[in-house]
């Protein structure tokens, strides 16, 4: 971000910032999924900054337009940092993307509305995660940080 004002633009084709929600129910024991449309993997929420360098708000708002979800509260503090290659898609060509991530909570109703980028949502249980077989490895990393962390 310090060299390049365009770190957070879609546009810039080597790559890019992008923001993340581990979106954690109410209890703390569970985590919100997406089976990515375009991916067909399960994932976090999360998508492009769109030039907004405020990546914690990003994750809210990709956390709200994913989930359906009111009443969530995003943690200022990153909890965890990714990169990963985006494969080629039609005209977009593959490039990197430099994923930031924070913790959200779910403070109200737990009950989502599936989007159109994805082909299904769950609550998952972060214990089986941090131990899944088949899961990302990102997932199982993040599961782990999350369970490492004291009571909320």
């Amino acid at each position: 971000m310090a060299e390049r004002a365009d770190a957070a633009s879609r546009e810039l084709a080597s790559g890019h910032l992008t923001g993340s929600a581990w979106l954690v129910s109410a209890d703390g024991g569970r985590v919100l999924l997406t089976h990515h449309r375009k991916l067909d993997r399960w994932l976090q929420l999360g998508g492009h900054a769109d030039g907004n360098v405020d990546l914690a708000r990003v994750a809210l708002r990709e956390a709200e337009e994913e989930s359906g979800l009111v009443d969530l509260i995003v943690e200022p503090a990153i909890f965890d940092l990714d990169r990963h290659r985006i494969p080629a898609r039609g005209e977009v060509a593959e490039h990197w993307h430099y994923d930031v991530r924070y913790v959200v909570r779910a403070a109200g109703n737990e009950a989502f509305v599936v989007s159109e980028e994805s082909h299904a949502l769950a609550w998952r249980d972060v214990a089986e995660l941090a131990e899944g077989d088949g899961v990302d490895e990102s997932l199982r990393r993040m599961a782990r940080k999350w369970l490492k962390r004291p009571a909320f």
